[in-house]
């Protein structure tokens, strides 16, 4: 199944930034319901979001990922939540894309449409049985669960022989061998649902599972069917950005509805207009310019890897250490950096009806998940620069 009337990377990135109004007005009401809307998911779907990492033989773009994360931080700007949910939905149908064929069939055979939600937490009790596994557990933090027909699954695999490494895998499950805990109760990123998993001995055939040593060596099953450069990208740099990209957007929404606030503010204390603030001035540059720099980086990167790509070269790991280093260093640069904006906009920044408010508790939200944490790979990158050799799997 080919696709039609494929829009431009460009024309991708303007859907985006029309839908930024719409995501600021469903906002409160997707808090509430500690949800996405079915009108913004229905609207990222009508835009072609969800293709653009897809395989083409499914209908999708097989675009580069710098297309996606360009209209992830544009809608960002708008909303976090809704950010955060494109990505983490959106880039599982790259993900699947390394699957079997067989289990692109089971999920796209009858409904391309069909989206996956995940918790990759190697949590779940796994037994082999005869032609696959039976696993059962709980997880937590599957964003935009609700909406999705399938979930991968984290867990690691008993080795087959005894004394043997454990085999972490990716299950894919249907939606009738799993059930939804609402359990999603937060101070930010309220509405991307990121609701606990249950399952109960479920039965997962060999062919629906995906080796994490696959992605991490390049030897994916679905490279039998998706060919592209796209699909011998590693899997881990392209997830770590799905969680952390939507960050820069964020904080550059705050930036702007900052200027905005700041452009009218007069203290009430002082008089002074904050627009002839020296701190606010210097502090609204530097924000900004760390922000292009983040992107820059983020660019910079997959220009990289898709060039070496494109030649059928290998990405030298020490290379792909640092860009996993550059992904876990951005949620919390983005929050520092509207932690400085804040207190420049005087005691009514405090107040939940500040439209900043969302901005800040949702990036200090997205701080939170593993791959956003520096300091574990952190200690990788040094080893590197200090010439030791590192056992890095997660790159």
């Amino acid at each position: 199944m080919s696709q039609t009337n494929v829009p431009t990377p460009e024309a991708l990135v303007e859907r985006a930034r029309a839908l930024i109004p719409a995501l600021r007005e469903r906002a409160d009401a997707a808090d509430l319901e500690r949800r996405l809307p079915t009108a913004t998911v229905e609207d990222f779907r009508k835009a072609g979001f969800f293709n653009i990492l897809k395989p083409k033989r499914w209908g999708g773009y097989e675009m580069d990922p710098q297309v996606f994360f360009d209209v992830q931080m544009a809608i960002a700007e708008g909303d976090m939540s809704s950010a955060w949910v494109l990505g983490v939905v959106g880039v599982h149908n790259f993900q699947l894309g390394l699957f079997d064929e067989r289990a692109q069939i089971d999920v796209w055979g009858k409904d391309p449409e069909v989206l996956i939600s995940s918790s990759y937490q190697p949590v779940g009790k796994v037994q082999r049985v005869e032609g696959g596994f039976t696993l059962s557990g709980r997880w937590s933090f599957s964003s935009g669960s609700e909406h999705c027909q399938w979930i991968f699954l984290g867990s690691l695999v008993p080795p087959a022989e005894a004394g043997g490494p454990p085999d972490m895998r990716t299950f894919l499950l249907s939606r009738d061998q799993y059930r939804i805990d609402d359990k999603w109760h937060t101070f930010g990123l309220k509405a991307t649902g990121s609701q606990d998993i249950v399952v109960e001995s479920a039965f997962i055939p060999e062919y629906r599972t995906h080796r994490a040593v696959d992605g991490f060596k390049i030897t994916n099953p679905g490279l039998a069917v998706n060919n592209s450069p796209l699909f011998h990208l590693p899997w881990a740099q392209i997830f770590v950005r799905s969680v952390s990209t939507a960050s820069i957007g964020a904080a550059q929404g705050a930036l702007n509805t900052f200027l905005k606030i700041a452009a009218e503010r007069v203290s009430s204390n002082t008089g002074k207009a904050a627009k002839a603030d020296p701190l606010v001035l210097t502090t609204a540059a530097r924000v900004q310019s760390e922000l292009d720099k983040l992107r820059l980086v983020l660019k910079s990167n997959f220009d990289r890897m898709m060039t070496l790509m494109r030649q059928g070269k290998e990405i030298p790991m020490t290379d792909r250490v640092r860009y996993r280093y550059d992904s876990a260093t951005v949620s919390r640069a983005c929050a520092d950096l509207v932690d400085d904006l804040m207190p420049l906009l005087g005691g009514r920044a405090i107040y939940t009806s500040s439209p900043m408010t969302r901005y800040w508790l949702d990036l200090n939200a997205g701080r939170a998940h593993v791959a956003n944490d520096p300091n574990a790979i952190g200690s990788s990158v040094g080893m590197l620069y200090l010439g030791q050799e590192v056992q890095e799997f997660f790159v």
